[in-house]
């Protein structure tokens, strides 16, 4: 075990209010904690203890994590809270706009980022800091008439117009988003206790008792899963976007429930990445930092046609299955032949039970399939829609298992065939 200085509290402590603001801290960084555990947490570090920062660091890690996922961003604020300051320079410095090509001393790692943000929040009231009173009798008024929450204006805010904070709080919305789908019927069928009858089960038990009939077997139909396979555009146009949707994309590979058999997720830009093993950790930081690491052409240029070939060459038949939904997010700017990339659409389409196409672009009034790549792709998909926004990608969540959504589609069609 690593040696400890002596804890140093901050001035005028005041345990179990330090206490409660680390945990919440620590739940605003994605721990589950509630009152319980914090209650907990205080009469422990009282029965234990605190002059020794390895006991007080142990006790509070015993109460409040309880998950191997969270052990990281629990050691990053406490390292943080309980005053570092090399550590807190370094943080503040992680939460600076990096200037493009240029790179500090260290990368933040994983978590580090979400520990910053849940300490050096400027909403946060730390015990230490006094807030002046108000003037009594003073009253303030606000009407509410058609106002909408902070909440609401997010989710239709553009993420290439998002603030850092902004960009944050969108990032634990879209941890909650949901993307469910419906099952695909199977001709197969499985034993069950009420449906129809089973002659073939219920003739066999038959011949078993000399052709008495003492049980009728039943069965249902069987149903099974489409696999959700992603293709995702992470070229320079494309870079915010790209950054939110996979952040979409890891709620759903770890989410439980929404009855996908399998999350496939791969980036192109001027080659195709597979990072489906990444997304599938449980903390998402640690999940796309790898992701970022394993795709080198992140913010570069965008060739879709030959990435599309290289996807329906190597891993069309071993990752759609039968029945898979397949999404494309992409604004459609290639570089490359349209005619290739209208002949590797349509063979992806072919080989998928839905083909949807997210384009940032579509959130324009006066958009218009004037790229020769646009006009390539739109024939071949079954839905075009936009995935610019929070609520973009909700009104996804509720189009995704609707067999006759189009989207925009057929009005950009109609333009299409105008021109």
């Amino acid at each position: 075990m690593a040696e400890y200085a002596p804890l140093e509290l901050p001035d005028n402590p005041r345990l179990a209010g330090n206490i409660t603001h680390f945990a919440r801290a620590l739940r605003r960084a994605g721990l589950p904690i509630g009152p319980g555990r914090v209650i907990d947490a205080i009469e422990a570090v009282r029965a234990a203890g605190f002059s020794d920062k390895a006991d007080f660091y142990w006790t509070l890690h015993a109460c409040f994590v309880n998950r191997p996922e969270h052990r990281l961003v629990f050691a990053q604020i406490f390292r943080l809270y309980w005053r570092d300051p090399r550590y807190l320079e370094h943080m503040m410095a992680a939460l600076m706009p990096a200037v493009r090509g240029v790179q500090g001393e260290r990368a933040a790692a994983a978590a580090e980022k979400r520990a910053a943000e849940a300490i050096l929040d400027t909403g946060q009231d730390h015990p230490d800091v006094e807030l002046p009173d108000e003037p009594e009798g003073t009253e303030i008024e606000i009407d509410a008439t058609l106002t909408m929450s902070a909440e609401e204006k997010l989710k239709t805010l553009d993420f290439e117009q998002m603030s850092t904070a902004e960009m944050a709080a969108a990032k634990r919305m879209l941890a909650r988003l949901t993307l469910p789908v419906d099952p695909i019927a199977s001709r197969r069928s499985r034993v069950a206790h009420r449906g129809s009858v089973d002659p073939k089960r219920s003739l066999r038990a038959a011949m078993r008792t000399g052709g008495e009939f003492r049980d009728i077997a039943h069965k249902a139909p069987r149903v099974r899963w489409p696999n959700l396979v992603v293709l995702c555009d992470i070229s320079g146009s494309m870079s915010n976007y790209s950054r939110m949707v996979l952040h979409f994309l890891h709620a759903v590979s770890n989410a439980k429930g929404q009855g996908w058999a399998r999350v496939h997720a791969f980036t192109f830009g001027t080659r195709l990445t597979n990072i489906s093993r990444h997304l599938h950790q449980r903390d998402v930081d640690a999940a796309l930092q790898a992701a970022g690491a394993e795709a080198q052409d992140w913010e570069g240029g965008t060739r879709i046609g030959e990435c599309l070939e290289a996807f329906n060459k190597h891993w069309s038949r071993r990752v759609m299955g039968q029945g898979a939904v397949v999404m494309v997010i992409t604004d459609g700017l290639d570089r490359g032949e349209p005619e290739n990339l209208a002949r590797q659409m349509e063979r992806l389409h072919l080989s998928s039970r839905r083909l949807i196409w997210l384009n940032p672009l579509l959130r324009w009034d006066g958009f218009a399939p004037k790229a020769r790549g646009i006009a390539a792709m739109l024939p071949h998909v079954d839905s075009f829609r936009a995935g610019h926004s929070i609520a973009s990608l909700e009104d996804l969540a509720q189009a995704i298992s609707k067999r006759d959504d189009v989207g925009e589609k057929a009005r950009l069609m109609a333009e299409i065939g105008a021109t």
